[in-house]
């Protein structure tokens, strides 16, 4: 009796590792900043403990992505590495640019879902009321955001985008004055706005402290990206 007890606890053990092998999720970083792929996968993987999140980083992108320029520059070096990624056979695939780099391309070539953090976070908004916002970072971005928003069909729900005019890493390396110059930048949004989405992967450093100044709801787009491979797996 005791005997069969402990095989059908290491039968168990064994089928839940299983599991836990097959939710596998990769997510990559189209830029070449390793440090914003590892609190990219750190927030993913508090935010989904039961999904196994792997980083990866695209050291042939630019070390940041702000603006068209350098989206194009790192879109090809990002397809590569989506082929290397499905060699893998993952349950999903996180492009980690809140412009959502090379989304619709990588799909094409893709065996498995991939998810943009841009696109997660406005399907997540978009569960709550009110009107919604996205602050990003630098001005170059705004068209890009707008023009996903707009393709993804939440033009009516997201109303505005601005940028609070700071280099997107600075919120990597300076967390604490980019809430800041975040929160200043909502002053400038409709009254009546009720929710903001941080417009950026290093946006995962600020959220808290954005929510303390404001009170603001918000969303960023990895912790929206795991709550929808949750879904999907």
């Amino acid at each position: 009796m005791v005997v069969f007890k402990c095989k059908v606890k290491i039968r168990k053990l064994a089928h839940e590792q299983y599991k836990r092998q097959e939710m596998k999720v990769i997510l990559i970083n189209p830029n070449s900043t390793e440090a914003m792929t590892l609190s990219s996968v750190e927030t993913a993987q508090k935010t989904a403990p039961e999904i196994n999140f792997e980083g990866w980083t695209s050291f042939d992108g630019p070390p940041s992505i702000q603006g068209e320029e350098d989206g194009n520059y790192a879109t090809q070096p990002l397809l590569e590495l989506v082929k290397k990624a499905n060699k893998q056979k993952p349950s999903a695939i996180i492009i980690g640019c809140f412009d959502d780099t090379g989304l619709e391309q990588a799909r094409e070539i893709s065996l498995c879902p991939v998810l943009g953090i841009g696109e997660s976070s406005f399907l997540l908004s978009y569960l709550f009321s009110g009107k919604t916002a996205v602050i990003t970072t630098v001005h170059e971005a705004v068209p890009i955001i707008k023009k996903n928003i707009k393709n993804a069909g939440y033009s009516t729900l997201i109303s505005e985008v601005i940028a609070a005019d700071i280099e997107v890493l600075d919120l990597e390396f300076s967390p604490a004055q980019s809430a800041v110059k975040f929160a200043q930048a909502s002053k400038a949004l409709d009254g009546s706005t009720q929710n903001i989405i941080l417009g950026c992967a290093g946006a995962v450093k600020i959220k808290d402290e954005f929510e303390t100044i404001t009170g603001y709801k918000s969303f960023d787009g990895v912790t929206s990206a795991a709550k929808l491979c949750r879904a999907l797996l």
